[in-house]
C-alpha cells in the first residue's frame, strides 16, 4: 500500500479551527470535536492526492518527461475506465492505454510512439497501484475525538482496481472515490447526487447554454454507473453469503427506491433527449457548428444513460430470484461426502502404546497433509536487503516469560450431580446376558427416592436407542450399552413412548486390537 501523507494539510486545518475555536482563555471549544464536515473534506482531499504525485514523480522516471501533465492524464484514464464500466464486466487494460495514447501524443508531438505508450501504461499502472501489496492507497488525517483529543486516523482507499473475469482475464473498474474525483464532489448520496445533477442538466439545456450542460450530463452519467457499482457490490456480497446482506428490510426497500427512481429519471431523461434535439436541429445559424456539435454530443450522452438505466433496471427485476437461487443453494448445499477424522481413536490411540521412533513416522504423515499449504511470502529487493543486513536480535534460552492465566471457575449448572449420574450407571450397568424393559428401570429408580433418577435413567436409554457403535469400536471401549424398540408401549405415570428393551453389548476386543496393530 503506498502511503500518502496528508499530515500535513490535516495539522494546518486542524491549527486553524483550534485556533478559531479558542476563548480568552485558551480552552478549545466544544465546535470541532463535533465538525464531520473537516473529515470528509479531507478524505475528499486525499483521493486526489495519487493525481498530484505522479507529476511530482515524473522526474524520477528514465528521460525527459516533464512536458506531459499527468495528472490530466491520471483524469482520462479514470474517465476511460468509468466509460467502458458495464453492470458485469469493466474495462480492459489495453484499450484503456489504447484511448489514453491521442492525448498523451497531443502533449508531446515529437516524442516516439513507443515513449507516448509507456507514459499511457504507467500512468494507468500508478493509478491501480501496481507497486503494492494490496493495490490501494493510504492517507492520514486527524479528528477530534468525542473528548475533544486530537486523534490520527489512517484512510485506506483505491481508484481502480482489479477484478477477475470469465476464462481468467482481468477487468478495471473504477471505485466510488475514483467517481467523487471525476465528478469533483464528496462522499454524497447517490440517489440524490442524480437527481440534483439531471435537474441542472435540463436547466442548462432549456438556457441553451450547452457548453455548461455538457459537464452536467458527464456527471450525471458517473452518478448513475456509481449506483449500479452499489447494487453490483450487494449482489455479489449474496453470491457469497446471503447472510452478509440484510435481504429482510434494507436490500428490499433499496430495490423499491431504485426501480422508482430509474422510473423518474428515465422520463426525465426522454424529455431532456427531445429538447436536446430540438435545440440542436433548430439552432440559430448565427450559433455557428460549435453549438450544434456540441448538442449532438449531449444526444450520445444521454442516450447512453438511459441505456445504463435500461440496464439497471433489469438487475434490479432479477435480484429477488437471484436472492431465492443462492438462498436455496446455500441452506441445501449437499454435505461433504468424506467424514472427519477420529483424532482420539484413529490416530493417538493407536499411537500411545507405540515406541516414539514409530510414532513419529504416522504423526510425519498425517501432519504434513493435514497442516495444508504454505503460501510463500513475496520477496521484494528491499525487503530482502533489510533481513539480510538485520543483525539477529537476542533470544532468551527458554523464551518469553509466559503470563500467569486469570482462572475462573466455571459454574456448574448441570441438572444432574454425579450422584445421580453414578446411581444411573449402576442401574444400567446390566448383564450381557439379561437385558430388562425400560418400565422395570424407571420403577426401580423410583424406588430409590430421589425424584430426578428416573429422569436421567430414561435420558440415557433415549440416548442408547442410537449408540455409536463407530466410535466406541475406536477407541476400544470393551462394552456398549444399546436399547431396541419391539413395538411394546410404554405404561408409566411420568413418560409416554416405547417400553424399550435395554441391555448391554459386547465388542470384539480382539478385532480392536488387530485394527490398532494395523493402524500403526
Amino acid at each position: 500500500m503506498l502511503p500518502l501523507n496528508v499530515s500535513v494539510v490535516t495539522e494546518s486545518a486542524t491549527t486553524t479551527s483550534t485556533r478559531a475555536g479558542t476563548g480568552a482563555k485558551g480552552s478549545p471549544a466544544p465546535g470541532p470535536a463535533a465538525d464531520e464536515g473537516l473529515a470528509r473534506r479531507l478524505r475528499a482531499l486525499a483521493c486526489t492526492a495519487p493525481l498530484h504525485d505522479l507529476d511530482a514523480r515524473k522526474a524520477n522516471l528514465a528521460g525527459e518527461y516533464s512536458v506531459y501533465e499527468m495528472a490530466e492524464l491520471a483524469l482520462a484514464a479514470i474517465d476511460q475506465v468509468t466509460l467502458q464500466m458495464d453492470f458485469d464486466t469493466g474495462a480492459d487494460h489495453d484499450q484503456v492505454v489504447a484511448k489514453l495514447l491521442p492525448r498523451v501524443a497531443a502533449q508531446a508531438p515529437g516524442r516516439p510512439a513507443a515513449e507516448h505508450e509507456r507514459v499511457a501504461r504507467w500512468v494507468l499502472e500508478n493509478m491501480i497501484n501496481v507497486g503494492s501489496v494490496d493495490r490501494g492507497f493510504r492517507a492520514v488525517y486527524g479528528t477530534f475525538g468525542p473528548d475533544g483529543v486530537y486523534v490520527r486516523r489512517d484512510y485506506d482507499f483505491k481508484l481502480i482496481e482489479e477484478v477477475p473475469g470469465p476464462g481468467g482475464s482481468v477487468y478495471l473498474r473504477t471505485t466510488d472515490e475514483a467517481v467523487n474525483v471525476l465528478v469533483g464532489a464528496l462522499d454524497t448520496d447517490v440517489t440524490s447526487a442524480q437527481i440534483a445533477a439531471e435537474v441542472k442538466l435540463e436547466v442548462l439545456v432549456s438556457r441553451g447554454r450547452l457548453a455548461d450542460a455538457q459537464l452536467a450530463a458527464e456527471q450525471a452519467r458517473y452518478r448513475t454507473v456509481q449506483y449500479a457499482e452499489a447494487l453490483r457490490r450487494t449482489l455479489e456480497a449474496t453470491r457469497r453469503d446471503v447472510r452478509a446482506v440484510d435481504w429482510l428490510n434494507a436490500v428490499p426497500d433499496m430495490i423499491n427506491e431504485a426501480l422508482d427512481h430509474v422510473a423518474d429519471r428515465y422520463r426525465h431523461e426522454n424529455a431532456i433527449l427531445t429538447n436536446i434535439r430540438k435545440a440542436r436541429d433548430e439552432a440559430a445559424s448565427e450559433r455557428g457548428p460549435d453549438h450544434k456539435r456540441r448538442a449532438a454530443e449531449l444526444v450520445d450522452i444521454v442516450k447512453d444513460c438511459i441505456r445504463r438505466h435500461t440496464q439497471l433496471q433489469s438487475r434490479l427485476l432479477e435480484a429477488g430470484p437471484l436472492f431465492r437461487a443462492e438462498q436455496d443453494r446455500q441452506a441445501f448445499a449437499p454435505p461433504a461426502a468424506r467424514a472427519g477424522t477420529d483424532l482420539y481413536g484413529q490416530l493417538l490411540a493407536p499411537l500411545l502404546p507405540l515406541p516414539l521412533e514409530s510414532a513419529t513416522r504416522v504423526t510425519d504423515a498425517f501432519f504434513a497433509r493435514g497442516a495444508g499449504l504454505r503460501t510463500p511470502g513475496a520477496v521484494r529487493l528491499g525487503d530482502l536487503t533489510d533481513l539480510l543486513l538485520t543483525p539477529p536480535a537476542p533470544r532468551e534460552h527458554l523464551g518469553a516469560e509466559l503470563p500467569e492465566p486469570d482462572l475462573v471457575a466455571t459454574p456448574d449448572d448441570s441438572r444432574f450431580s454425579e450422584e445421580q449420574m453414578e446411581a444411573a450407571t449402576e442401574l444400567l450397568a446390566l448383564p450381557p446376558d439379561a437385558p430388562r424393559r425400560l418400565s422395570g428401570l424407571l420403577a426401580e429408580a423410583r424406588r430409590r427416592g430421589d425424584p430426578d433418577l428416573p429422569y436421567l435413567v430414561a435420558l440415557l436409554a433415549v440416548h442408547a436407542a442410537s449408540p455409536p457403535v463407530g466410535t466406541a469400536y475406536r477407541q476400544g471401549e470393551e462394552k456398549l450399552l444399546f436399547a431396541v424398540d419391539d413395538g411394546t408401549e410404554l405404561d408409566d405415570p411420568e413418560f409416554g413412548g416405547a417400553d424399550l428393551i435395554v441391555g448391554t453389548a459386547l465388542l470384539d476386543a480382539a478385532g480392536m486390537a488387530a485394527d490398532r496393530t494395523e493402524a500403526a
